[in-house]
């Protein structure tokens, strides 16, 4: 079966810390550039930052710098979402695509289900 799942949501209270992981199954992570958006309940889907295939970071929200950081581990075919410092504005299902933002949504090959990162103290 051919799909990207996410995991490791959950509720953290602001300050917080959660690492999210999207990992592929029937294809390789590796030949893609790798993203993680977000949608907050009322609001579009925004893109947060992306991977290249060569490990170079790029952020689209300039309100994650400094607390989120993205990494791979092609070995296990799974990209990571370090969330460090969460604040109340960062709740939303988060998902991850096989490829950066900036495009429409069926340009991309694979999206996650999502998974959802709740802030509340």
């Amino acid at each position: 079966q051919v799909q990207l799942e996410e995991s490791g949501g959950g509720l953290v209270q602001p300050g917080g810390s959660l690492r999210l992981s999207c990992a592929a199954s029937g294809f390789s992570l590796a030949v893609y550039d790798i993203g993680w958006f977000r949608q907050a309940p009322g609001k579009e889907r925004e893109g947060v930052l992306c991977i290249s295939r060569s490990d170079i970071t790029t952020y689209w929200k300039d309100s994650v710098k400094g607390r989120f950081t993205i990494s791979r581990d092609n070995a296990k075919n799974t990209v990571y979402l370090q969330m460090n410092s969460l604040k109340l504005a960062d709740p939303a299902v988060y998902y991850c695509a096989t490829g950066c933002p900036g495009h429409a949504s069926y340009l991309y090959d694979y999206w996650g289900q999502g998974t959802q990162v709740t802030v509340s103290s």
